[in-house]
């Protein structure tokens, strides 16, 4: 947890701080054109995959046989899917009517092929939680890749730029790997040994596939009614509440998962597993999105400048979805980690079906705001789906995980509600009132979590070292 932190910390970090650069150095049309084609990258990416590094480390003793296969099954989908989209890249770009999709799309794609050679290392090290490798390498490829883009962008490459940097951050983990992770490929490739693994991770990756689409539809609308610059907007809004919801989440699912491989026969600690990490999570990232939600507008005219202002009610109400986003993941790698694959699949297959007509209902009727209550019905019906799952299959009951969430919930809105009304009393300026939004809400919730002291909040302190909570030894020198 403790490395997978520093790499999750260190790349929100480099992605902030470039970020910042990147939105003065970049337009709204570069930022996209990348969005336009996320769909396509996203569900390619899934076929290069195909579910079968979640299947590996699901097995409990994968063989040489194994990572050969799926190596050599990676590499021949993932060659095959560039093709497709080196091919298509020309009717895409007249699907959106600006040529330069093509070429971008091209290059872009490259990153299909070069991932394709990590899959296994990658794999193996998640297994063994070397994270500490991870997390090195990762950091060390920000750096270089943020840097890149960066002066790309001050030299005038547009879009380019963004396309560098996915490419960097594909390319020196593949090749730090390679030779960091000693196992190599032999020349075998067994059917049963696909099969087997085909087994569990064929509906992961129709899983996966569905999720891609569901997850970038919106992009897909709004780059087709609207134009680049309104994609651009939706797109920046978009990153931006994905960092703070998801940053956290991303750091414990990536733990969490081997992990729940490794007890998926014992249901009870299992359960105990998922309820900490629950109330963990929402006790950490609700407060963030509540106040990201009353101090947008500041937050975006500081970090972007005002060039930004029409991302901030796209922001806002996509907050209102990242509340419910932070906590899917750790139900639904819980129903993967058991071998539930099937069950994932046609309950995903329900979710998106859902989502999908929920995102087009609300783009045809009310346009693009619309559109963002749809993202918003999306993402809360996907988190009561994913808890009926856990409720079902592993026993931690949905009424008992709501109850868990409550405190943490209530008291986030109660703060949020106050530190409104007392702004819109005041009648600040836009920084002095976002600063006063952010003390009033962080003086309401730390004094209830210092006076009550919620479950979730010793959960809390258990991420934490010892030595780094100096509240907790003045605490205790002072019972002394």
């Amino acid at each position: 947890m403790l490395w997978t932190s520093i790499q999750m910390f260190a790349g929100i970090g480099m992605s902030f701080i470039s970020g910042i650069i990147l939105a003065r150095l970049l337009t709204p049309f570069d930022y996209g054109c990348i969005g336009m084609l996320s769909i396509f990258m996203g569900l390619a990416g899934v076929f290069t995959d195909g579910g079968f590094g979640s299947a590996l480390i699901q097995k409990k003793q994968p063989t040489q046989t194994d990572y050969s296969t799926i190596f050599f099954w990676n590499m021949g989908v993932s060659v095959l899917v560039y093709v497709i989209l080196f091919v298509c890249a020309p009717s895409i770009a007249r699907f959106y009517k600006i040529p330069l999709l093509s070429s971008v799309l091209r290059v872009e794609g490259l990153v299909l092929i070069i991932n394709a050679f990590n899959v296994i290392q990658n794999s193996q090290l998640r297994k063994k939680l070397d994270f500490r490798a991870i997390s090195i390498v990762t950091l060390f490829t920000s750096i270089i890749a943020l840097g890149t883009a960066i002066w790309m962008a001050h030299k005038g490459f547009g879009v380019w730029a963004l396309v560098a940097l996915y490419l960097i951050s594909a390319a020196i983990p593949t090749a730090v790997f390679w030779f960091y992770v000693k196992w190599r490929p032999t020349w075998t490739f067994s059917w049963q040994s696909f099969n087997g693994l085909f087994g569990f991770g064929f509906f992961i990756f129709l899983t996966n596939l569905i999720n891609s689409f569901g997850q970038r539809i919106q992009g897909l609308l709004i780059g087709k009614v609207y134009n680049p610059t309104t994609m651009g907007y939706y797109s920046k809004a978009e990153s931006t509440e994905q960092l703070a919801s998801t940053s956290i989440s991303g750091i414990m699912t990536q733990v969490t998962y081997p992990l729940y491989a490794e007890v998926q026969d014992d249901k009870e600690a299992l359960s105990n597993m998922i309820r900490r990490l629950t109330m963990t999570l929402a006790y950490i990232t609700f407060p963030l999105m509540f106040v990201l939600l009353l101090c947008a507008k500041p937050v975006f005219v500081l970090l972007y400048s005002d060039r930004w202002l029409q991302s901030v009610p796209y922001f806002q109400m996509l907050c209102f979805a990242g509340l419910a986003g932070c906590l899917q993941a750790v139900n639904y790698q819980a129903i993967s980690a058991i071998g539930k694959s099937k069950t994932m699949f046609v309950w995903t297959l329900l979710k998106r079906v859902v989502g999908i007509i929920a995102v087009v209902s609300g783009l045809l009727f009310y346009g693009i705001r619309g559109l963002l209550v749809g993202v918003i019905i999306n993402y809360w019906f996907s988190y009561f789906v994913n808890i009926s799952l856990v409720s079902k299959h592993i026993g931690y009951k949905v009424w008992r995980q709501v109850c868990d969430l409550l405190p943490v919930a209530i008291t986030s809105l109660i703060a949020a509600a106050v530190s409104y009304v007392a702004s819109c009393s005041l009648h600040w300026s836009m920084y002095p009132d976002g600063m006063l939004r952010f003390f009033v809400y962080l003086l309401i919730y730390l004094g209830w979590s210092f006076i009550v002291r919620p479950e979730a909040y010793t959960y809390f302190l258990t991420v934490i070292p010892e030595k780094f909570r100096f509240w907790e030894r003045k605490k205790s020198s002072d019972g002394r």
